[in-house]
């Protein structure tokens, strides 16, 4: 059985192993080309042991702009050929991929109509496109191998087509976005052929040609299906040497890229189908939420793929394959497929980076903090709150040979993040605490849990004879609206950490005034347990921060499917004899909902006292203003950094340690 970790041919080419760092926007670039900030995050992954890494897609013609940061081929030149530089020595084979969105684009930057097959608008973005005429179609087609030529020109090993589920070529293939009654109606096949020719032409006969291909759109009644897609497999297995077997199309465009509600490995049998119709005459890898070196290995072992894509495990663990030979398995950071902060194509422009690793996308900043180098001394330092952020900052001490200890009021370390995992994702979720506990555990750090430290209580001593991080964490705001005490209300998390047991049966109101996950969760996880749920929220649709993520539509779905009754643009103002008064945003008309609990899903406050009484100790996280477990992490890292920069330490080895 082909081992993922071990070097295997490509094209004539070794990789060095069967892992892929695949493409997707990073919003790293300076302008439209790759910048420092590309070539640092691509060299992380392949010093880690990535094998194949495919550089973020670059539009191949000036009428394709997506995003603001979009790379565009003909500036992608010299970044290309750092990028290749940065990662040669670590072996990795470097691809640079290449696509144009067409409809699914935008004209907020170009200013210009969008290229589509069809006048067909898309979904998301609402734009008409202009119908494609021989011009356009020729100078695709001549974009694609003068992008291919340069790439390779710059030092790339090759190059990965883009027919996935946003480019034009998937619009092409697809009745859905195809209606034309010319050859290329006739044949939706046709324009990826002429382009892979053509490609093939720029990257010569030595060059690697990948195809990243949508293989299933989920729209059987008029999109790609696993039939057809079978059958376009068999008809370019011979152009290409890499196949990346992907899903989704304009109706479908979560189920690429989709959360923990989606199980891990979920193209298994998409992949092994398209596998058989290559006949072996192509490596095909398996995309698709694959974040276990478990997974991994036994869809290799299985004969689902000859390779694996592994793009947000390496995101969360740039050392990867790494950690997996040297038989450290266990260090592997989880990646607990949350995509809030690695899913950036936005109209914010985030830096792709990692909830558990902050550090990813950022690697050149992290950089500054190298050249930090105070005097070495060993420190005594006291964290108060083992959630995330006090988890971190415990970790990243310990890791330079600090004595580190960690005191926490309840009898369990992880904080919020253990405490508010809810539904399919939950054990995911709850792996990142889980991680962190362990890997302080492992560099010594000592628990002491079911002790609390309070403003008035403390001593005085255990404070001032050591450093001290406070990240204790949040408490329940004051409801925002008003109760007569008849009916209970329920803090959110609260809740979800002793369970339902004593909730009163009945009818139960969920207020989401946030309209993130914590509100969706709870009125999903209420509903598996047969409580009759109203989930009110002041938007025009539940979950609105949810769009973020790319869990919106489907947390919608999930929410009308368990019958949870959703509240449109309302707010709860009283709760009064059993009954909730809701009120609507935009009219005031009140409406009454009978309830037997509240369950309060708003923001929190910081659980401050500690240092409101100390303002001079360091604090982290909630405590500072309670956000998302992104923040926490970050400021528990951001800590710990600052006080080795202060009392002692190597900085550079730290970041060494834990990057």
């Amino acid at each position: 059985m082909p081992n993922l970790f071990e070097p295997f041919e490509l094209a004539g080419r070794r990789a060095p192993s069967r892992v892929v760092f695949g493409p997707h926007v990073t919003n790293l670039g300076r302008g439209r080309s790759l910048s420092d900030r590309h070539v640092a995050y691509y060299r992380g992954r392949a010093e880690g042991g990535a094998g194949v890494v495919v550089t973020e897609a670059a539009s191949v013609h000036t009428s394709d702009w997506p995003y603001e940061r979009a790379p565009l081929a003909d500036e992608c030149g010299p970044g290309w050929a750092a990028v290749t530089d940065a990662c040669r020595p670590a072996g990795a084979l470097v691809l640079a991929g290449l696509g144009h969105r067409g409809g699914q684009g935008s004209s907020a930057y170009s200013q210009a109509a969008l290229w589509a097959p069809s006048a067909v608008a898309d979904v998301l973005n609402r734009e008409m496109p202009m119908v494609m005429e021989e011009a356009e179609l020729v100078a695709l087609v001549d974009g694609f191998r003068h992008a291919a030529r340069l790439a390779v020109a710059s030092g790339c090993d090759g190059v990965e087509i883009d027919a996935g589920p946003t480019s034009i070529l998937r619009q092409f293939l697809s009745g859905l976005t195809n209606h034309r009654d010319d050859d290329y109606g006739r044949d939706r096949l046709r324009l990826t052929r002429d382009v892979l020719e053509a490609v093939r032409t720029g990257v010569g006969a030595d060059g690697i040609l990948g195809l990243r291909l949508s293989c299933d759109e989920l729209a059987p009644w008029a999109g790609i299906t696993p039939e057809q897609a079978a059958e376009h497999v068999a008809v370019v297995r011979d152009a290409v040497d890499l196949l990346v077997v992907v899903r989704g199309g304009p109706y479908s465009r979560s189920a690429y890229r989709p959360d923990a509600h989606t199980p891990s490995v979920f193209n298994r049998d998409l992949c092994r189908a398209m596998r058989e119709a290559a006949g072996g005459r192509v490596v095909v890898v398996l995309q698709g939420s694959v974040v276990d070196p478990v997974d991994a290995q036994r869809a290799l072992d299985d004969g689902v793929a000859d390779a694996v894509e592994m793009t947000r495990a390496q995101i969360a663990e740039p050392r990867l394959v790494d950690l997996v030979r040297s038989g450290e398995s266990a260090r592997v950071r989880p990646c607990i497929l949350c995509n809030q902060a690695c899913q950036v194509d936005d109209v914010r422009n985030p830096i792709v980076t990692c909830v558990g690793e902050p550090r990813s996308g950022h690697e050149t900043e992290d950089e500054e903090v190298d050249r930090i180098t105070p005097a070495p001394s060993r420190l005594e330092v006291l964290v108060v709150g083992s959630g995330v952020a006090g988890l971190e900052c415990a970790r990243v001490l310990a890791a330079r040979g600090n004595r580190v200890r960690v005191v926490d009021r309840t009898d369990r370390p992880g904080g919020m993040a253990s405490r508010v995992a809810v539904g399919p994702g939950r054990e995911r979720l709850a792996g990142l605490p889980e991680w962190l506990v362990s890997e302080c555990r492992a560099l010594g750090v000592s628990f002491e849990l079911g002790r609390e430290i309070t403003a008035d209580g403390c001593d005085e001593a255990e404070l001032d004879g050591a450093v001290v991080v406070l990240a204790t964490g949040s408490r329940p705001a004051p409801p925002s609206f008003e109760s007569d005490g008849s009916c209970p209300v329920f803090d959110a998390p609260e809740l979800l950490t002793t369970g339902t047991d004593h909730l009163p049966r009945g009818p139960v109101l969920v207020s989401d005034p946030v309209g993130g996950p914590v509100g969706v969760g709870v009125a999903e996880w209420l509903a598996a347990a047969a409580f009759a749920v109203d989930l009110v929220t002041q938007d025009p649709v539940v979950g609105t921060l949810l769009a973020r993520t790319g869990d919106l539509a489907d947390a919608n779905v999930r929410l009308e499917r368990a019958g949870v009754r959703r509240r449109l643009r309302s707010r709860l103002r009283a709760v009064r004899r059993g009954t909730a008064i809701c009120e609507d945003v935009w009219t005031g008309r009140r409406a009454e909902l009978p309830s037997a609990a509240v369950v309060d899903c708003g923001h929190r406050v910081p659980d401050d006292a500690l240092g409101r009484a100390r303002p001079h100790l360091a604090r982290a996280g909630d405590c500072v203003a309670p956000r998302t477990v992104l923040e926490a992490v970050l400021e528990g890292r951001r800590r710990a950094l600052e006080v080795l920069a202060r009392g002692g330490g190597d900085v550079a080895g730290v970041l060494e340690a834990v990057s």
